[in-house]
């Protein structure tokens, strides 16, 4: 009796301590959404980065004015949608699991019908489950959502968490150790004697190891060129330069001092191009096929230096931009903005 007291207590106090700590989603999809309660020095740009949103579409989940500032402690709906929810298996970096407290009676089918027809064998892998049987009051991982937000989050695998609590009163009625434990300290001598001749053919192992290292990094630099040429965004990409474009850059505008200067709004385009790989597409209407710009963010002062493709489609969607660049360059220019404010400087073709 008072086991399965001491019991019950350590799990509410588990799923009290999941409850603080979790990004808990609500709402049904495909309105989807968090709760984010402001703190001290918070703005609506910041609430951007640390959802992977636009501060725009914040405000207007929220039916709010950008310019009236957001005050201590009001409480903020996040969107979740295809621009910041991910629910593929593989979510990648800079991401934070999506928690949901599963209600009495409720079925891992109903969850996946709930949030988007998530992928069951996602929510599985996510969860370290075997079937589909869900306790209640579990928190399980329904997908993730993008951005740098620092909020504190359970680990990848919670709902074994209350498993791990039933189990632990199991080792106790082997109390009674006294008896095995003299008989199991004993070959416990002898296994680490095993070890002993164990570590020998580990030592040896390295050895050959280390020789066929150095032939697999010969076919590796031809592996990297294939990736140079794949940001190919259009498929007219020339071959690009070793290091990205600065060093075209310099050559073209005389490191700088022979260069034509415009202001004004920026977009972007889907491409395949390798992000931090310093080598950036863009569409320009003025400078030639090949010209190398200089794109800078004025309100960090990030740069990055882009090889023009083409010129910009003349749709409306377009109008007024002075340039489109591959959306590899979002992380180097520190924006996610569909539009943002930029400069540029390229070669003067006059």
């Amino acid at each position: 009796m008072l086991k399965s007291v001491m019991l019950g207590v350590l799990m509410a106090g588990t799923i009290r301590v999941a409850a603080q700590d979790t990004l808990l989603i609500q709402g049904a999809s495909p309105d989807l959404y968090l709760t984010h309660s402001v703190k001290k020095g918070e703005t609506w740009y910041s609430l951007g980065r640390a959802y992977g949103l636009s501060p725009k579409e914040i405000a207007a989940r929220n039916k709010m004015d950008m310019a009236t500032g957001l005050s201590l402690g009001k409480a903020v709906l996040i969107p979740l949608n295809k621009n910041n929810f991910v629910q593929t298996k593989s979510a990648g970096a800079g991401v934070r699991p999506v928690y949901h407290r599963v209600a009495e009676k409720e079925t891992l089918y109903r969850i996946h019908v709930n949030y988007g027809k998530v992928p069951l064998d996602n929510v599985r892998d996510w969860n370290r489950l075997t079937g589909d049987g869900v306790q209640k009051d579990a928190f399980l991982i329904v997908g993730y959502v993008k951005g740098s937000g620092q909020s504190a989050v359970l680990p990848t695998a919670p709902v074994p968490a209350p498993a791990d609590v039933a189990a632990a009163p199991a080792p106790k009625p082997a109390e009674t150790k006294p008896q095995p434990v003299p008989q199991e300290t004993r070959p416990v001598v002898s296994s680490s004697q095993t070890a002993a001749p164990e570590s020998k053919p580990k030592s040896q192992a390295p050895a050959p190891e280390s020789k066929p290292v150095t032939p697999p990094s010969q076919p590796a630099a031809p592996e990297t060129r294939p990736v140079e040429k794949a940001p190919t965004s259009l498929g007219r990409t020339p071959e690009v330069p070793e290091g990205g474009f600065e060093s075209s850059y310099n050559q073209q505008t005389g490191n700088g001092r022979d260069v034509t200067k415009e202001k004004g709004p920026g977009s972007w385009f889907k491409s395949n191009a390798v992000v931090g790989s310093g080598k950036y597409y863009a569409l320009h209407n003025a400078a030639p096929r090949g010209t190398i710009v200089k794109v800078t963010n004025p309100l960090n002062g990030r740069s990055v230096y882009a090889k023009v493709l083409d010129a910009i489609p003349q749709l409306k969607a377009n109008a007024n931009l002075i340039i489109k660049l591959s959306d590899a360059a979002m992380d180097a220019l520190g924006t996610n903005e569909g539009r943002f404010y930029c400069e540029l400087s390229y070669e003067d073709v006059k």
